[in-house]
């Protein structure tokens, strides 16, 4: 593609091209917004990991037709991500089909044990993200949620607002 010397050739169209790619994702990123690679939903993690594999396909293309078909599906997958997320604002229909609901995992002090079974975290994982947010005592514990993105929110003090178990469902 550049020069005749079959490893130097290869380093420098590595180079080039994940340079390439990596400022075509940034134009995609300041266009679009850093809400593309946000983790509010499946759709944003598929988005992040899909968006890392076009990249490296992008750095390992063998000619200029296969970047420019590869970058073309980093602007297709964001233009998607765009309208899903356009759709989501519009249809709460939409957004139930696509957004998993969060899961309430502790309530007041008490582990919910057909909670961790349904989502499949175990006792010793809601423990250890217990004291990953310094909760000293289980009483304390008003909430555990586990989010629709995995990550897992400890609420604890003397109260919650009913506010921050708004989507929790049938679970409070």
């Amino acid at each position: 593609m550049f020069f005749d010397h079959t490893l130097i050739d290869a380093v420098a169209k590595g180079a080039l091209l994940s340079a390439l790619g990596l400022c075509w994702i940034i134009v995609l990123v300041r266009f679009l917004g850093l809400r593309s690679f946000s983790k509010m939903t499946n759709f944003d993690f598929v988005m992040t990991v899909g968006m890392g594999s076009l990249l490296a396909g992008a750095s390992q293309s063998s000619d200029w037709a296969g970047l420019v078909q590869t970058m073309t599906a980093m602007a297709a997958l964001f233009a998607v991500q765009f309208c899903v997320a356009f759709l989501r604002h519009r249809s709460e229909a939409i957004d139930s089909v696509l957004q998993n609901e969060p899961a309430l995992l502790m309530k007041d002090g008490e582990i919910l044990h057909e909670a961790l079974l349904k989502t499949r975290v175990t006792e010793g994982d809601l423990l250890a993200k217990l004291r990953e947010a310094n909760a000293l005592e289980m009483s304390s514990i008003r909430a555990v949620v586990l989010e629709t993105t995995g990550d897992v929110s400890v609420l604890h003090g003397p109260q919650v607002d009913g506010i921050l178990l708004k989507g929790l469902g049938k679970s409070r």
